[in-house]
Parts: structure tokens; C-alpha cells; sequence
């Protein structure tokens, strides 16, 4: 049995007016320490996935099991980074920190000192009682991935955690999160519109059709580039050859008419 395992699931919006299926039949599994990338069109249904994978929304059909157990039974297991930092402006970044373990009642000294830690190996040493508005984007995310990584989550979810930082910004912080990930040996699953980002930080990429949206294809990133840093990826022969490759695939896709 996979680490996670998602078996026919199907998603249906409804409203007064109308019904909107979101998703149809996806059926994938992740393993356990693997990075991997949902990449697709608009509207394909690649964040609604991901908050069904969360246990936020309930399938409309089908099941999401997390280590044979579905997801709706898995309390503080799954861990949550967004576009958008969501630290509390009036805490002082040590608070904003610790508010995961003690939501958790998680929070112990030694807790506490590992998370520190962690700030510390962020390259934040020296801001837990500064506020937020007192640091960069790029280091409010850091903030926030440590955060979610203090409550020891067993799958990380990432949404576009980078899509609102400067192209510089954004490389560095790619870099110091799969190295992160490695090194805490987490399974993670990343949300992205960005082709790029996808091979250089995952060990497979999920290509979703238009909606509803479909497993269309999965892309297994080869070993040569798994082995390097997203950065040092991104030069690499490799990566260029499966970048035209997905985007010739992605750009068939959204000529589809629905």
C-alpha cells in the first residue's frame, strides 16, 4: 500500500443554478519522502484536489487514504503552505511560530526548541520578536515553512507557495525547501502553474486536463536531475529537453475546447 493513495475520486460543485464538476476518476498514489508536482490549466481542478487530499472538502465520490487511513480520520498529520504567508501581524514571529504546536497541544519545551531551531537554520536567527512586517516576503515564507514543519507533519501540501516572490527570491527559497524536505525526509505534493518549478523540485509531475480535470499524464523526472538542486537543475540539458516536452503536452491541452 502507497504512503497516499487516492482511488476514484470525483468532485461536483453545486449551486442553486447549477452543477460544476470540478474533477473525474483521479486515481494516483504518492510514496513515502517523494516530492511531487500537480501541474495543469486553470480551472483543472489542482487545488480542489489538494483540499481533498487535506481532508478541507469531502470527495463527492471516492476515497483519500493517508497510510491506509482516510484522511478524515488523520488529525495533525497533514501540514499546509499557501501563496500567502498568513502570519498574524500584531505576534512576534517566535509566537507566530509556536501557534501550530500550541493549537496542537504540541507545545512543549523541546518543541519549542526545535522549531527555534529550525528558525535559526532558516538563516532567521536573531527575528523571533520582531513582527512580520519587519521582514521580506522571502523571509516570511520561511517563517510560515517553518511553522508548518514544527507541528511535524507527515505530508506537506503546497499551493503556489512561491508565486508571489521576486524571480530571485522565489530560485533561493526553492532551493532551501527541497533541501529542507530532503533532509526532514518529507513526502510533499506542490501545486504550481510554473513548468520549471515543477521538474526542478519533483521527483514526478501530475499533468491535469482541462475541466473537469483528469490525470492526463504523469512525467517521471530522471534521476540526473533529481540528484541536483532545483537551481543547479534548471541548467541542466535534462530539464530542458522534459521542459518542451510538458509544454508542448500542456499547450495541446489548453487548445482543447471543452
Amino acid at each position: 500500500m502507497s504512503f497516499l493513495t487516492i482511488e476514484d475520486v470525483h468532485h461536483t460543485y453545486f449551486s442553486k443554478a447549477n452543477a460544476t464538476t470540478a474533477l473525474s476518476d483521479i486515481n494516483l498514489s504518492v510514496e513515502e519522502g517523494e516530492f511531487v508536482s500537480f501541474l495543469g490549466p486553470s480551472g483543472c481542478g489542482k487545488t480542489t484536489l489538494l483540499s481533498i487530499i487535506a481532508g478541507l472538502i469531502r470527495p463527492t465520490n471516492g476515497t483519500v487514504l493517508l497510510e491506509n487511513k482516510p484522511v478524515s480520520t488523520v488529525k495533525n498529520q497533514i501540514g499546509y503552505m499557501l501563496q500567502q504567508d498568513y502570519l498574524f501581524p500584531w505576534k512576534t514571529i517566535e509566537e507566530n511560530v509556536l501557534l501550530g504546536l500550541k493549537l496542537s497541544k504540541l507545545l512543549t519545551e523541546e518543541s519549542k526548541m526545535a522549531a527555534l531551531n529550525l528558525l535559526a537554520q532558516m538563516g532567521l536567527a536573531g527575528v523571533e520578536k520582531q513582527l512580520p512586517k519587519q521582514l521580506s516576503g522571502g523571509m516570511r515564507q520561511r517563517v510560515a515553512l517553518v511553522r508548518t514543519l514544527a507541528t511535524e507533519p507527515k505530508l506537506l501540501m503546497l499551493d503556489e507557495p512561491f508565486s508571489a516572490l521576486d524571480y530571485q527570491t522565489k530560485l533561493k527559497l526553492e532551493d532551501l525547501v527541497s533541501k529542507t524536505l530532503k533532509e526532514f525526509k518529507k513526502t510533499a505534493i506542490l501545486v504550481t502553474h510554473d513548468i520549471g518549478e515543477a521538474i526542478a523540485m519533483s521527483d514526478r509531475v501530475f499533468l491535469f486536463s482541462p475541466r473537469p480535470g483528469k490525470l492526463h499524464r504523469v512525467f517521471h523526472v530522471p534521476e540526473e536531475l533529481r540528484r541536483l538542486s532545483p537551481f543547479e537543475a534548471r541548467g541542466h540539458e535534462t530539464y530542458s529537453e522534459l521542459f518542451q516536452t510538458i509544454w508542448k503536452e500542456l499547450d495541446s491541452l489548453e487548445t482543447i475546447k471543452p
